[in-house]
């Protein structure tokens, strides 16, 4: 960062130097122009190359004058301006714009680095899981066949599992069905019994009734008929003899 900061306002000195001495060339060129047609030996050396006259350094640090001689301050008119003032001019105002200037374009370096920094680091990260997925893909290609292969396997199994489920369910429903229709029969051949042994017991009754009711005569019937009299009687005075 250091490094940045230094280099920064060197790179602004340079440019506004090169600026400045191309101004200060093409300022400078017509008064050489002008002194050398007004010197005595113009006519004699029109027809040759005029070279640049003499850099003025510091002559003139001010202003120009009227005054013949230059000195430090000021310097005739005409005379180029000094570059050494130039030079301190352009010191002065890059050394303003880099206390100005150097906490704000320090600040969007850093800001910079770091949006820099994270945009790298981002797309290392991506990267990385992009590699990632590319070596688990590339996995399951290098294994598709044994994939396949145990995808089928697993089918037949749920398939094998889920048939043996449906056929064990419908033979316990069968042995339900089977079980109930046994209780069933069971019930139908006891009420079928019962009904049975009642018409059997009824028609032996009515059987012997009717054989009774033919063989019984009318000095049967007299007879039975005291005997029932008689035991009536005994027990009506077996009950008062207990009372």
């Amino acid at each position: 960062m250091k490094r940045v900061q230094l280099l920064v306002p060197a790179l602004l000195a340079a440019l506004a130097l090169l600026f400045t001495s191309a101004a200060w060339a093409e300022k400078s060129a017509p008064a050489a122009a002008t002194a050398a047609h007004g010197s005595p030996d113009a006519e004699g050396a029109h027809g040759e190359d005029h070279g640049p006259g003499p850099i003025n350094w510091f002559y003139g640090m001010l202003a120009e004058t009227d005054t013949q001689e230059p000195n430090l301050l000021f310097r005739p008119k005409g005379m180029q301006p000094p570059l050494g003032a130039m030079l301190l001019n352009t010191a002065i105002l890059f050394y303003v714009i880099f206390r100005v200037g150097r906490r704000p374009l320090t600040d969007a370096l850093k800001k910079r680095k770091a949006a820099i920094m994270q945009g790298m680091d981002d797309a290392a990260r991506m990267k990385e899981e992009a590699a990632d997925r590319l070596a688990d893909y590339e996995e399951k290609l290098a294994h598709i066949d044994e994939e396949v292969e145990r995808l089928k396997r697993e089918m037949r199994e749920a398939g094998q599992a889920e048939r043996a489920r449906i056929l064990a369910e419908a033979k316990e429903r069968s042995l339900r069905m089977e079980r109930d229709a046994r209780i069933l029969i069971e019930q139908e051949l006891k009420a079928a019994r019962q009904d049975l042994i009642r018409e059997a017991v009824e028609g032996a009754v009515k059987t012997a009734g009717e054989r009774l009711t033919k063989e019984i005569g009318a000095a049967d019937h007299a007879r039975l008929a005291d005997e029932y009299l008689a035991a009536l009687d005994k027990a009506v005075v077996t009950k008062g003899g207990q009372a």
